[in-house]
């Protein structure tokens, strides 16, 4: 039976506001409590504590033990999604940053938690998911800045990327819905809010046909 997408309760204010304050940290695994760095950098917006609780409750559930996950964090920021699935067992995980300061930053916590799994790439997004091989990954993190409105062509992008019955996570300012998604080939599989951000974890469709379709809705 088709499993429907599921929202959950907004994180409290006292977790929101920590986020906003850049008092970021791992939340679970083998580098739990970890802080990470945030730097004052336009759009960098790292996903609050709660939320990547919620997110990673859904990965477990979904796709079960953790350990042989390959995820592809391709607007780093902070770093906070790709070090949270390192922390949490994930095989390979690959973080993609095109701001200098922030890649080396990451760079540099790579280096102090020794996470051999992780691996840290300064290149545009686009010049970076055109060098990765199709099916590579089981889940594809995507929170670009959203004044800068590429997250409907990087969503496109990334589809080849992702391995059978992958998931991609995505962080809107308004909602997705089914009717909105259905010209990329994909669907919910599960939805928040976090205040002003709207969170999803997303499927491809069973035989998704998206030739012709319009590509280009805005979110």
């Amino acid at each position: 039976m088709k499993k429907t997408a599921r929202s959950v309760t907004p994180p409290s204010r006292a977790a929101r506001s920590a986020a906003q304050a850049g008092r970021v940290r791992i939340i679970g695994g083998r580098y739990r409590r970890t802080p990470i760095a945030v730097l004052p950098a336009q759009g960098l917006r790292p996903t609050p504590d709660r939320v990547r609780e919620t997110l990673f409750n859904w990965l477990g559930h979904l796709l079960g033990d953790l350990s042989a996950i390959s995820a592809l964090d391709l607007f780093a920021g902070s770093g906070a999604l790709g070090f949270e699935m390192a922390s949490r067992g994930g095989r390979r995980v690959l973080l993609v940053e095109n701001n200098a300061r922030a890649a080396e930053a990451l760079r540099a916590l790579q280096r102090r938690l020794a996470a051999t799994c992780v691996e840290v790439i300064q290149a545009d997004w686009q010049a970076a998911v055109a060098r990765l091989e199709p099916g590579l990954f089981d889940v594809i993190f995507l929170d670009p800045p959203f004044d800068s409105g590429v997250l409907p062509q990087a969503l496109d992008a990334v589809r080849r990327l992702l391995a059978a019955g992958g998931l991609i996570y995505a962080e809107t300012p308004t909602p997705m819905d089914a009717a909105q998604l259905t010209g990329l080939g994909l669907e919910l599989a599960r939805t928040g809010r976090a205040g002003m951000v709207y969170f999803h974890l997303l499927r491809m469709q069973p035989c998704s046909i998206i030739a012709g379709q319009s590509r280009t809705r805005p979110w």
